[in-house]
């Protein structure tokens, strides 16, 4: 079950209900880095923060989940519903840069992220992580994550950690780099005002 308010501006909320998960996004594109975030899976919250403060994008998400079992379902359908609430908010493209690219450091680690709102789904993930859990976290539900929300945003999104020996400073630059490439390919262009960035006309 789900439902979709938009509202004015480039805002958008979803609430999303399964068996496993019931989840509320609310998405301003155009804010300042504030956010409300209470997942369950504090670590999960830090990432989330991290994508509000760097891509300067309000969030407000709540997420209860299956937890008892694992983290999965949680972080999964958090990716899905913030893609949802994300291709909702960006409405037609119009004026909007399109892509965007970022480089972040974190001491040793340093990682790539390049993505385009294209439309079309799709995920490139190149992350050695240097070990298996952030304290409780697994850090294979990071390419869940980013899988969820590229299915449902429509972004085409490459990710690429280029080094570090510590899997929180690899996960942190990722997670940086994404919010502000996020932003830089949704600022609107003075120069491309009322106009679809692509050939084809439409996105």
């Amino acid at each position: 079950m789900q439902a979709q308010t938009p509202t004015t501006a480039r805002r958008a909320e979803i609430t999303r209900k399964t068996n496993e998960t019931q989840i509320r996004v609310a998405i301003n594109l155009d804010g300042t880095g504030q956010q409300k975030l209470n997942t369950g899976v504090p670590f999960l919250d830090h990432m989330l923060d991290q994508i509000a403060r760097h891509g300067l994008f309000d969030l407000d998400i709540h997420a209860q989940g299956d937890l008892h079992i694992d983290a999965h379902h949680t972080v999964e359908d958090v990716g899905i519903t913030l893609g949802q609430a994300f291709a909702l908010a960006l409405k037609d493209k119009t004026g909007i840069r399109r892509y965007g690219h970022a480089y972040v450091p974190l001491d040793e680690a340093l990682s790539r992220v390049v993505l385009d709102c294209s439309g079309r789904p799709g995920l490139e993930f190149h992350v050695d992580f240097k070990r298996a859990m952030i304290g409780s976290f697994d850090v294979d539900l990071t390419h869940e994550f980013f899988q969820g929300f590229v299915n449902h945003a429509g972004v085409s999104l490459h990710i690429d950690n280029l080094r570090g020996d510590n899997a929180h400073h690899q996960c942190e630059t990722v997670f940086k780099a994404f919010g502000r490439a996020l932003r830089m390919a949704v600022e609107l262009d003075p120069r491309s005002a009322g106009m679809i960035p692509s050939t084809k006309g439409s996105l």
